[in-house]
């Protein structure tokens, strides 16, 4: 039997002093919607806790809960943080506790330095004038913490998405922070800024920093968590303690989706046929910076019914080789071919590269893949109007059915098809924007990070789809930070390395030793050895 103490701070069986948090019985409704239903979690002291689900479960509204973005008097339940009740107004009052989130997308203002975006909110100052000696050296030991070597004058824009997330941690122990939540904090990073931040973690556990973390990434989350918490459907189903409990990321599925998922890929034996689309001598020139290029004599083609992957580390220059493609919508085209059935294509807008039947599924949905005052069907047909158009008059049953069908088919958690996608988890909004190109019927279906964010079984759905367009004889490209996604998924993979293809593998003899090794080195010769056969 538990004490009133141990009930008060920690749950029946737990000491008082080795739990930090407990959330009892929280429930968060929208209008139409139960986001969270009595959900109930403890969390212990200097431990790194892990929520899973699938997109939609509640877990990012767990944490705002927590956090003060959604207000006392929002929702019903009681928290209890240090062994004390709490409640919270804002992000200010949870901060003052000593808790601390990252979101998924970061809080970064680009314009800004490093040191003034650790501290802004937070300034150092005396008598209302910040003192800049101060806060540049207050800088330099936060992001000694984090193993970051970078100037603290550097601006935010300068720096990549991986130090960008350092940066955010460092921003987290300067507010003397006790609890950090981390929402999906690896999403956006290659497997080696990842292995870092996990190993940022570890040493915050080392001296006592408490973390939950949310992720889609089970290898992660078994790699690194103490204890995870799975919510299904705005309800924790069970708590698990790794070790103990023996999990491994079947266990850790088998609750996120109430059933064994016997393959993370869908069974797909590929027709591949003639090559369709190519890319010949391609160079572009960085935006702003005239000496450097960012896609550098690039060269690849794509078959008819194939699956090509394009694999790279951080900054490589996969991205910047995938919009120049879509109609020049990055950097300055100097030179290159491309051809698509034969014919020279000169694509030189994004108009351009729709009405050439080319799609493109960017990584960053946030500021180029949606407009977040649309609603969800506004969305989906919006990449291509004509086909739902009359006599210049959009049909708005055909608006609707459009956006129905790709609701269904993607498994988009929402009420309706009305719904704003501001109001939809990161993952669903990713389903969105995937629904948005789909509906464009493309020939070529360039997917950059087409799963990031997205739960174990919305991903089998989304290869499912990926591999009915190639059978279709369609072309699709996939670009993707994670290794495993890329072996199970193409069929060809080129790798990239500061703007250049260094390689390509077939399927066959492709593994995550042989394209770590092409896209750390800058050699071309299995390219130039596939374009002379």
């Amino acid at each position: 039997m538990a004490t009133s103490e141990q009930q008060a701070a920690g749950g029946a069986g737990v000491p008082a002093g080795q739990v930090i948090l407990e959330m009892r019985n929280i429930t968060k409704e929208f209008p139409g919607v139960k986001a969270l239903s009595d959900v109930s979690m403890v969390v212990k002291r200097g431990e790194i806790h892990a929520i899973c689900g699938e997109n939609g479960a509640g877990k990012s509204t767990l944490m705002k809960v927590l956090s003060g973005v959604w207000p006392t008097g929002s929702y019903t339940g009681e928290m209890f943080f240090d062994g004390k009740p709490v409640q919270f107004s804002n992000i200010r009052d949870s901060e003052h506790a000593g808790i601390v989130i990252i979101h998924q997308e970061l809080a970064l203002i680009p314009e800004l330095s490093i040191a003034e975006n650790i501290f802004l909110g937070n300034e150092q100052a005396q008598r209302g004038v910040i003192d800049w000696v101060a806060t540049r050296q207050r800088a330099v030991e936060l992001l000694a913490r984090v193993g970051l070597s970078e100037d603290p004058s550097t601006k935010i824009k300068d720096i990549g998405v991986g130090k960008q997330q350092l940066v955010e941690i460092a921003k987290a122990l300067s507010k003397n922070v006790k609890l950090l939540i981390l929402d999906e904090p690896t999403a956006a990073l290659n497997e080696n800024d990842s292995q870092h931040l996990l190993a940022i973690m570890d040493g915050l556990r080392s001296k006592g920093v408490t973390c939950i973390m949310i992720s889609h990434k089970l290898n992660e989350i078994e790699q690194i968590s103490d204890s995870i918490t799975i919510i299904r459907d705005g309800k924790s189903i069970e708590t698990l303690r790794v070790k103990e409990d023996g999990v491994d990321e079947n266990r850790i599925i088998r609750g996120m989706v109430g059933r064994d998922l016997e393959s993370r890929f869908p069974e797909h034996t590929p027709q591949i046929g003639e090559v369709f689309f190519e890319i010949k001598n391609w160079n572009v020139q960085h935006p702003t910076r005239t000496d450097r290029l960012v896609c550098k004599n690039s060269s690849f083609f794509v078959r008819r019914g194939e699956i090509v992957g394009f694999a790279g580390l951080m900054g490589a220059g996969r991205t910047e080789l995938m919009r120049s493609i879509f109609g020049r919508s990055y950097g300055t085209w100097l030179s290159g071919e491309m051809i698509m059935d034969g014919k020279p294509l000169h694509l030189k807008s994004v108009s351009d590269a729709i009405d050439a039947n080319i799609a493109y599924v960017t990584e960053d949905r946030k500021t180029l893949g949606l407009n977040l005052l649309d609603d969800i069907k506004t969305t989906t047909v919006s990449a291509e109007l004509k086909q739902i158009t009359h006599n210049m008059v959009v049909s708005n049953l055909e608006e609707y059915a459009a956006a129905e069908k790709f609701r269904v088919e993607l498994r988009t958690k929402t009420p309706n098809v009305d719904e704003g996608v501001a109001k939809l988890s990161g993952g669903n909004q990713q389903k969105v924007v995937l629904a948005k190109w789909l509906f464009t019927e493309p020939e070529l279906l360039i997917l950059d990070e087409p799963t990031r964010g997205i739960d174990v079984g919305a991903k089998f759905e989304i290869y499912g789809i990926i591999q009915r367009l190639a059978a279709a004889g369609k072309g699709v490209i996939v670009v993707s930070s994670e290794l495993p996604e890329l072996l199970g998924l193409s069929d060809r993979i080129y790798t990239i390395f500061e703007g250049a293809i260094t390689g390509v593998l077939d399927k066959a003899e492709a593994d995550q030793e042989s394209l770590m090794r092409l896209m750390t080195k800058t050699s071309s010769s299995s390219v130039a050895a596939e374009q002379a056969s």
